[in-house]
């Protein structure tokens, strides 16, 4: 899958910009506006990204988006700002919390749906670590980056608590259900 291969400059300048913007969040409530043409190419390219704040290795927000639609660079200072001040589970980003925030951005690959004829097929499909996942059945729709691993390393459990997330019961199965595939490239 296409994934970025950023120089580790090109990296801390990302994670800067992610901190900037919330900064900027903090001061004026909006993301920070970004001029593309100060930025590289690499920069420039359509993208999908989600930044994940975490304060003493605890979630403080995650925002993203599945598919591309906008430069890197200008996704990334967005979902920085979103993740700091909009996510749902949690209050905004405080100035004293900003001081503590580690931040992680994730850049996808795009997505490549995965053919299967049952659950233990695409069970034995799934690669631990590797894979985000996103799953679609009608309007319900929710996925699990390739991090979340880390927490659920049984494919089995990966795969119930996707469908949990995504409003289905753990033991649900059809075949109409979606599974779409892509990895990250991560940052931070």
């Amino acid at each position: 899958m296409d994934l970025m291969s950023l120089t580790n400059e090109q990296q801390k300048l990302l994670i800067k910009i992610a901190r900037d913007s919330i900064q900027h969040g903090l001061t004026h409530g909006v993301p920070l506006p970004i001029n593309l043409e100060n930025y590289p190419e690499e920069f420039q390219e359509i993208r999908a990204t989600f930044v994940t704040l975490e304060i003493g290795r605890l979630l403080r927000g995650c925002i993203g988006i599945l598919e591309a639609v906008q430069p890197l660079i200008v996704d990334i200072a967005k979902n920085a700002f979103l993740a700091a001040f909009d996510d749902p589970r949690f209050p905004p980003i405080s100035a004293t919390e900003y001081t503590k925030l580690e931040i992680h951005i994730s850049i996808l690959s795009p997505s490549e749906p995965m053919k299967f004829d049952s659950e233990d097929d695409l069970i034995r499909q799934l690669r631990p670590h590797i894979d985000g996942l996103i799953m679609q059945e009608d309007d319900r729709r929710g996925t699990f980056l390739p991090s979340v691993w880390d927490s659920l390393p049984d494919p089995r459990q990966f795969l119930e608590h996707l469908k949990l997330k995504t409003g289905l019961p753990k033991n649900y199965w059809s075949d109409t259900l979606q599974i779409y595939r892509y990895n990250c490239e991560l940052i931070g």
